[in-house]
């Protein structure tokens, strides 16, 4: 085994860079490559995502300009930063409303929403309930698989 370890490893390697996501790897590897600016954004939003951000900012504390910022980033995440944050926000809310029984004004305004009724517009767009349906049934669920 230690003699055929690392040509077992050095051979996973080489089919993960020719591979068809060898690019995406390489970028990951590179020093200064979208892909790491890219991270160090992701990185930064998730960092402080209760407060609003700003692309413009974003984009230049990462060292590209804002066009450039956009594509990666949504190139990496298959979303826009904007939503990135939104979905953090939302999944931090529901986390507050399960596990500390936290009620949904409390929670949308933990996490950085200023409107409350914005909050469960946009918690039930992406959970497809409003935060108390949602959250009543994730705990029936969880009761149910317990017994």
């Amino acid at each position: 085994m230690p003699i055929l370890a690392p040509i077992i490893i050095r051979e996973l390697y080489y089919h993960l860079l020719v591979g068809e996501q060898g690019e995406a790897v390489r970028q990951i590897a590179t020093s200064g490559s979208a892909m790491q600016r890219i991270a160090s954004a992701i990185k930064l939003i998730k960092s402080d995502f209760t407060k609003p951000i700003r692309i413009e900012d974003l984009a230049g504390r990462v060292s590209m300009s804002t066009s450039s910022f956009h594509q990666h980033f949504k190139q990496v995440t298959s979303m826009s930063p904007l939503q990135y944050q939104k979905q953090l926000r939302l999944l931090e809310a529901r986390r507050l409303m399960l596990t500390e029984n936290a009620d949904a004004t409390y929670a949308a305004y933990r996490v950085g929403y200023e409107s409350p009724s914005q909050f469960s517009r946009e918690y039930s767009r992406m959970f497809g309930a409003p935060p108390i349906r949602d959250i009543e049934r994730l705990r029936s669920a969880s009761v149910s698989a317990s017994t």
